[in-house]
């Protein structure tokens, strides 16, 4: 059995950036990390490191460990305050929409760029990377969020991004067509291919949205 990683090695991972996962620590750190399968280091000057989805794993059972013992909503409804940047997946009960909350979105998209270009093996930009396909709703609310779609909220109509079975695929409601057309549309300028369904029992119309890979 893999050991856990230690008290240092836990900090490192706990305080790596939330959108694209960059790592800041001792080299000693750094590369007990990549030895363990947690972390990786870019090619590229100047050579950060980031994690890996195992590092992403262990960093979200922290969280949720957290979360359940404070009793804070699951990711997507971080309350108001916090300080941690939550994606807005749609539907949340108390969301955050301080004065901050657009240059939050804007860096956090700006991040998710700078993360595309530094891990697609081409550098491109234009096209989701690994991170998103590991986190397929946050990716894809943080993308209609930064493109200013508007998510579902306590008294305002909106997106609303879930999960499906399906892999790689989320679905996104919408109050009516235009919206979901206005979604499906900011999604592609992301980098996603979005198609509109009916569901066969509600006959509710949605996207079935994934990230390209070419």
């Amino acid at each position: 059995m893999t050991r856990p990683p230690t008290a240092a090695q836990r900090r490192v991972i706990d305080t790596a950036d939330p959108v694209t996962g960059r790592l800041r620590g001792t080299d000693a750190q750094l590369a007990a990390l990549v030895k363990r399968g947690l972390a990786f280091r870019h090619p590229r000057p100047p050579h950060d490191h980031f994690l890996t989805p195992a590092g992403h794993r262990i960093r979200e059972a922290e969280e949720e460990t957290v979360a359940v013992a404070e009793r804070t909503p699951d990711i997507g409804e971080a309350p108001a305050g916090t300080g941690v940047f939550s994606a807005r997946v749609g539907g949340e009960e108390d969301p955050y929409d301080g004065p901050g909350r657009v240059r939050e979105v804007h860096s956090a998209w700006q991040g998710l760029l700078e993360l595309r270009r530094m891990t697609n093996p081409d550098g491109a930009v234009e096209r989701p990377c690994g991170w998103e396909r590991a986190h397929l709703v946050r990716a894809a609310a943080l993308a209609l969020e930064a493109s200013g779609q508007r998510p579902a909220g306590p008294d305002a109509d909106g997106y609303r991004v879930r999960a499906t079975p399906q892999p790689e695929a989320v679905a996104v409601y919408g109050p009516d067509g235009a919206a979901l057309r206005a979604c499906a549309a900011a999604l592609e300028r992301a980098g996603w291919q979005a198609g509109e369904y009916t569901e066969p029992r509600t006959r509710a119309r949605y996207l079935l949205a994934s990230p390209r890979r070419v």
